[in-house]
């Protein structure tokens, strides 16, 4: 009989729903029940969420599990007394981020709640698992920080508990060979015009919201169209209702560069086929990010699996996996930064026209093959506990 395994996502954004699929995909051999709300009014979700589910789903939750596993958006500790059945199952809370490294600007309210509730999850769980040593390093800190500033002294034991924590990333699956083969070919560079065959093709392939730093992708667009530089950006990824008003410019900006260099436009805007994203980014030369946070980089490590030479911060999670080849400095404004950036593409553009291959990143340790065997462990030693 298979072990049966309680997963619960409290705020399935899209990084949240990839972890989920790959964790089944990957260990078919467990029997797998899950919940998941919608990432939606952040500050309510997190703090609702075990009583939307202890009240709507307790017949499921009393079942009998072998393995619980809650995403740190759950709000465990009050779950887990409101369906006390659950307090005998063997748990893992896993941390995608941590409120304490969000940067602040969007809807969530200066508030300790969010920081709170997986504080609280995390001394809940037999074993807590970050995404990244940037996740669980910035979440140590922050959390010392937190314990300094409250009225109460909290115990050393408490601290101790979260370090006894580890690291194992979103699995990130590599490609079969025919996938790194663009469907027709050289389809962006068949162009007539006078740059045509000799594009630098750079994908921007993040959520449209302001933590993934639009402001700095409008600042090179306008340096690369002041500049009529040889090179197309292709602004891809998830988009919600509301968004950064720098995507407006940035469309007429390469809508423009595109005329003026007489070449297609890029691609705009969020392409729900996964096999065509997929092709997109096997036939771009450079996949960027300008993020404001970011603790794995799965858009980044995506499209390196699929050939893409990455360009990042040198900063968050990215030094981490990124030598410096692939990251670049930010500056003391957008301004210069972009021109550090722009430095860095037109000499990989010049390694191009050259007809000379660019640098590729080895992410072989986000692989599949490479984190099955760690997440297996964990399961093994926590189901171990229950058979005990």
């Amino acid at each position: 009989m298979k072990p049966r395994v309680l997963l619960l996502s409290a705020y399935a954004a899209a990084s949240h729903q990839l972890w989920v699929t790959r964790l089944q995909l990957l260990f078919p051999e467990y029997a797998w029940t899950m919940l998941e709300l919608p990432p939606r009014h952040f500050n309510w979700t997190i703090r609702s969420n075990s009583m939307l589910w202890a009240f709507r789903e307790r017949e499921l939750l009393q079942q009998a599990f072998d393995l619980l596993i809650a995403t740190s958006m759950v709000d465990l500790s009050s779950l887990r007394g409101m369906v006390p059945a659950l307090t005998s199952i063997p748990t893992l809370v896993y941390f995608h981020e941590n409120q304490f490294a969000y940067p602040s600007g969007d809807q969530r309210e200066a508030n300790v709640e969010p920081q709170l509730v997986p504080l609280y999850a995390a001394l809940c769980a037999d074993q807590i698992v970050f995404n990244s040593h940037y996740n669980r390093d910035s979440f140590l800190q922050g959390a010392m920080g937190l314990f300094k500033r409250l009225p109460d002294t909290i115990p050393d034991s408490v601290l101790l508990r979260l370090q006894a924590s580890c690291v194992v990333p979103v699995p990130v699956p590599v490609p079969v060979p025919t996938a790194l083969i663009p469907a027709t070919a050289q389809d962006l560079d068949s162009e007539a015009g006078n740059v045509a065959g000799r594009t630098l093709e750079i994908v921007w392939n993040h959520r449209w919201e302001y933590d993934k730093g639009a402001d700095l992708l409008l600042e090179l667009c306008k340096r690369i169209s002041t500049d009529m530089l040889p090179m197309r950006l292709h602004i891809v990824g998830e988009q919600f209702r509301k968004q950064p008003v720098e995507f407006q410019q940035i469309d007429l900006l390469l809508n423009a560069h595109a005329a003026q260099l007489q070449i297609s436009r890029g691609r705009f805007g969020f392409i729900a086929a996964r096999s065509e994203y997929e092709t997109l980014l096997a036939q771009s030369d450079v996949v960027l990010s300008t993020a404001r946070h970011d603790f794995q980089g799965l858009a980044i490590q995506e499209a390196c699996m699929l050939g893409c030479t990455p360009l990042a911060p040198n900063s968050l999670v990215y030094p981490e996996y990124l030598d410096s080849r692939f990251l670049y400095a930010l500056g003391t404004d957008h301004a210069t930064t972009a021109t550090g950036l722009c430095a860095r593409l037109q000499q990989w553009h010049a390694q191009k026209a050259a007809g000379a291959a660019l640098p590729k990143a080895d992410l072989q340790g986000f692989s599949e093959a490479a984190v099955r065997p760690q997440y297996a462990q964990l399961f093994q030693q926590l189901l171990a506990t229950c058979q005990n």
